[in-house]
Order: C-alpha cells, then sequence, then structure tokens
C-alpha cells in the first residue's frame, strides 16, 4: 500500500531508525538549516523540530537525504527493474492521443489507473484561512537557511500551475521568497513548466493562478523533481509510482486541484507583469545567486491540516538532500535514455557534479567518433542539455567507481585531440558562465582510440591477470586468515 500522506511517511522513518526528533527549542532563522547542513553532511537522519518558538507547526528537514530514504520514500526495492517501467509509463501516455475504445485496452486500463482521483473533504482543507486578515505566511515556520540569503523561503513547494490555452497541468518545484504576509518571488527556471505556463499568460494579457502544495505523499513530492517529457502530468506519473491514483480536491478560490493529503496549501494568482527583486540565495553551488527580477506571486487563501508539519529542503555543497534525489533520477531515467541511444551502457553524474557539471558516460563503441556524436546527442536531451562536463568511456570502465574514472581519463586521452568544445544553455545558478543561462561546455573522449580516429600507433592491450592462476589464488586467499593485514595497511 503506499503512503497515505507525510505522517504515515514519518512513521515508517521512524521505524527504520531514520527519523530524529529534536525536542530542544530551535530557530527557523539559520538555526534549523544551520543544524541541518551539519547532519546532512554526516548522511545522517530525517530531523523533525518540535519546538520553534513562537510556532506551533513541527518543521521537517532531510527526509529525502539518503538512498535509503529515497527507496523507503518510493516503496521500492530495486531501482533498475522500476526504471524499465518508467519508460513503459511514458510511452502508455504517449499514446493517449491515438489510443482508440476498441485499441490497446490494457493499455487504457494502466493509464486510467495512474490518473488522480477527485474527492470531497480533504485533510489540506481542515483549516480555511481565506479572509484578507486571515492570510498570513509569517504564520508558517518558513526558514532562511544561509546568512546572506535575501530572506525566508519556501524551499520544498510544489507549484501547480496549468497551460493557459491547452489546460495541461504542470507541477515543479520552485523557490518563493517571502516578501510579505500576501506575496512571494517565484523562481522558476528558464524553460521549466511553470515558467512555460507564466509567459503564455503574460503572452495573452492574462494572469496566471497557481496552487502551491507543501507536504504530500513522497511518491508526489519526487514525481516534481523528476525530468517528464512535456505534456506528461505529474500527478500520473505519482500515480504511477504509487501504485493507486493521487487523491485531488478543488482548491477555494482558484480553479486548480490539488493532492488531498498536503500539510499546507497556497492558492492564489501571477499578474502578467509583476515582478519583483528576488534574492541572494544559497544554493548547491557552494555561492550566493545575485538577486534579479521574478514574478510576484498574490496568496488569496491558505489551508492546512490540523496536525499539519512544514518539510523544508536546505540547499547547499553536496552531500545535501537533493543530491539524492537527482541519484534516484539518474537510475530511473537511465532505461528511457537507453532507449534512444541503446549503445549507453551506464551513465554516473556524480554529487560532486550537482546535477549538470560532470556526467560520465559508459558507451559501447561501434565507430571513429562516437563518443563525439554521443556526447553532443546528450547535450540536446532533456535536462542533459545543461551539463558543462561530459566525459564518454568504453563499456568496461565502471562509471560509478570514480576511482576508475580518473584513472581512464588520465591514461586515454590527448588534450588536444579528445577535448573539444561547445556552446549552449547552462544553469542559471552556475558563477563561472560569461552569460546568465548560456555558455561554454566541455566534451572529453577517454575511449579508446581507433587507426580512423587519427591514431598513428598501436593502442597497447589492457593488463590482465592469468584467469586460471587468478582464480587457484582467490581459493587460496580463502583458505588465509589475512583478517589483521588486509585493508589495515
Amino acid at each position: 500500500m503506499p503512503y497515505k500522506d507525510l505522517q504515515d511517511y514519518l512513521e515508517a522513518l521512524e521505524k527504520q531508525n531514520e527519523l530524529e526528533p529534536i525536542d530542544k527549542p530551535v530557530n527557523p532563522d539559520l538555526e534549523i538549516a544551520t543544524l541541518t547542513n551539519l547532519v546532512s553532511k554526516q548522511c545522517g537522519p530525517a530531523l523533525l523540530f518540535k519546538k520553534l518558538p513562537g510556532y506551533d507547526i513541527p518543521v521537517l528537514t532531510n527526509a529525502f537525504g539518503s538512498m535509503k530514504r529515497m527507496i523507503l520514500a518510493l516503496k521500492i526495492t530495486d531501482l533498475d527493474s522500476l526504471g524499465q517501467q518508467v519508460v513503459e509509463f511514458i510511452e502508455a501516455e504517449r499514446l493517449k492521443s491515438i489510443v482508440k475504445k476498441t485499441y490497446l485496452k490494457s493499455v487504457q486500463e494502466k493509464l486510467a489507473s495512474n490518473e488522480p482521483k477527485m474527492i470531497q473533504n480533504a485533510p489540506c482543507q481542515e483549516i480555511i484561512l481565506q479572509a484578507e486578515e486571515k492570510i498570513d505566511l509569517y504564520s508558517l515556520p518558513i526558514l532562511k537557511c544561509w546568512p546572506r540569503d535575501g530572506g525566508r523561503a519556501i524551499t520544498l513547494p510544489l507549484v501547480f500551475t496549468k497551460h493557459p490555452e491547452t489546460g495541461i497541468r504542470n507541477v515543479g518545484i520552485y523557490r518563493m521568497q517571502v516578501f510579505d504576509k500576501k506575496t512571494t518571488g517565484m523562481h522558476w527556471r528558464p524553460g521549466s513548466g511553470g515558467a512555460t505556463h507564466y509567459l503564455m499568460a503574460k503572452k495573452l494579457g492574462r494572469k496566471l493562478e497557481v496552487a502551491v502544495a507543501i507536504g504530500p505523499d513522497p511518491a508526489m513530492t519526487y514525481a516534481a523533481t523528476a525530468p517528464l517529457p512535456p505534456n506528461i502530468d505529474e500527478t500520473h506519473f505519482a500515480g504511477f509510482l504509487r501504485k493507486a491514483p493521487v487523491e485531488m480536491v478543488k482548491c477555494k478560490t482558484v480553479d486548480m486541484e490539488i493532492p488531498a493529503c498536503s500539510q499546507i496549501i497556497l492558492e492564489g494568482y501571477i499578474n502578467p507583469d509583476d515582478t519583483r527583486i528576488e534574492g541572494p540565495f544559497g544554493n548547491h553551488t557552494g555561492y550566493y545567486s545575485p538577486p534579479e527580477h521574478y514574478p510576484v506571486f498574490h496568496v488569496t487563501c491558505i489551508t492546512m491540516r490540523k496536525d499539519a508539519i512544514y518539510p523544508a529542503t536546505v540547499v547547499g555543497p553536496p552531500p545535501a538532500e537533493d543530491c539524492f534525489m537527482a541519484k534516484v533520477t539518474e537510475r530511473l531515467f537511465l532505461p528511457f535514455l537507453r532507449q534512444t541511444f541503446p549503445e549507453i551502457m551506464d551513465i554516473n553524474m556524480p554529487i560532486e557534479g550537482i546535477f549538470n557539471n560532470l556526467a560520465f558516460v559508459a558507451i559501447d563503441k561501434r565507430y571513429p567518433g562516437h563518443a563525439i556524436k554521443i556526447t553532443n546527442a546528450l547535450w540536446g536531451l532533456g535536462p542533459l542539455m545543461l551539463h558543462k562536463i561530459i566525459c564518454i568511456f568504453d563499456k568496461d570502465v565502471n562509471v560509478q567507481d570514480l576511482s576508475q574514472v580518473l584513472w581512464k581519463l588520465g591514461n586515454n586521452i590527448d588534450p588536444a585531440r579528445d577535448v573539444f568544445f561547445s556552446k549552449g544553455p547552462v544553469d542559471t545558478l552556475n558563477p563561472a558562465t560569461v552569460l546568465p543561462s548560456y555558455g561554454s561546455k566541455m566534451g572529453i573522449d577517454c575511449t579508446r582510440k581507433w587507426k580512423d580516429e587519427g591514431l598513428e600507433k598501436t593502442w597497447p592491450p589492457s593488463m590482465a591477470m592469468d584467469k586460471n592462476v587468478k582464480k587457484r589464488m582467490e581459493a587460496l586467499l580463502k583458505k588465509i586468515n589475512m583478517t589483521n593485514t588486509i585493508g589495515n595497511g
């Protein structure tokens, strides 16, 4: 059975000793973030802060801050097998426009099982604050994370918007700086679903209705981070992950539907030309992003549960909570990547590369220039278009082993021949680019070179022990007691 809500997930974490209640008073202004950062750097547990001076709502941080907790959150045992199911889900969703009543009944049934279910009397609407004098964002324990941040910000909001013309829904997670009791910024990245809907509304001269869900069930939170193809609804993807529909409820003041199990809901709108300076804010690069103009979100209603918990994430240099969400995405979407490029054997986007600085890719090399072709192809594919450095290796290299990766990278390249450059979109938060969101990229061909690629000498054979002798010595090693010497220097 899926988790029915965030509280249900916390019970599971507690049973696995993955949740640490904090009963001492801790302030949401810098203190919670500082403690969370210390714990996340030690790959420590999720933290539930129960005593916040001036607030009745507890704060949850680091809820997804390890691979173990991500696996618990999605209730899975094998990321690779789920990845193959992700391919099937995406293909089924794409068939929606051509599926007939008499065609692919099994696909229709699978799609129906993923689609959200509307309900009445939702937990997230047990308390309704709609009167203008009752709307107060300062009543929520919203964190200030880093000393030079421009203010407090909602760091784990699921922002629901609809395309102004097609009505297609998008759900994404975007930072929301609190400006005052009733307004926040909306820091959506260029090209994101929310930003696309905003630009379309601006073009049409309309306000864009927005609903923000804070703290739905874990599968819905992860689904909002997933790099799904355009026009695939994140609530459907969450239903696929949960193996049960996401229960939804209509908002009170906007024409939107939101997850019924959420802790807190913010309803409101964004006017076409209403922007304000947002930032600076510390982010996963380890630097502060500069202040810039972003759209203003106006709150028209706040609803919440009576037992609400406020979940937040603290971004910063790795390892941090968002790194583990990204690693799950890497594993789940590898089969989808291989469906387009079957020669790709594996990919590793190390957490030190903070999602889009580094990618190590192993391929089954089949022709001269194959590594260059794959690199350029990846730069044109979804979120991989933002990667600054892509290194391509032969299929016998374990790209998950950083020691082996660095060894092969150092041995296999001639810099003048094997390093090449391109230009294109990059992460807006990257501090090194000459222009915002645009800069150079580097590809490195770390494969063995062929004569057809300009190698004038013969590539030397790789070293390996004699297989038969190795087998005998492995058997002998098992009989010898070396526990006091092997691994102890």
